[in-house]
């Protein structure tokens, strides 16, 4: 019962990559039309515990959090996917999220 418990207590280190797109309102095939998220605060929470990352220039992040199902906010565009995560209770897990600007 106590490994059950510290097992889901442990803290796992999440990582990956954070990109923002459309940048503009016609994209071109030759021309990305997403780009590394930079300098933005993700906000990771659950039950009541936030816990924040803040990407760095070219979009990567990384926090330590406890498993089970984290909500996901951003501090710029309009909605960021996947909004829920669920952390598995292993030592790293990689998880890339996408912003959605808005513009059309």
């Amino acid at each position: 019962m106590l490994a059950a418990a510290a097992a889901a207590s442990a803290l796992v280190l999440l990582h990956g990559t954070v990109t923002i797109g459309p940048t503009s309102p016609v994209c071109h095939a030759d021309t990305p039309c997403t780009k590394p998220a930079a300098r933005i605060l993700i906000e990771f929470t659950r039950y009541g515990h936030i816990a924040m990352a803040t990407t760095d220039a070219k979009g990567r992040y990384s926090v330590k959090l406890t498993a089970g199902t984290w909500t996901v906010l951003a501090t710029r565009g309009v909605r960021i996917t996947p909004a829920k995560i669920i952390v598995r209770t292993v030592a790293t897990q990689k998880r890339d999220f996408a912003i959605d600007t808005g513009i059309r």
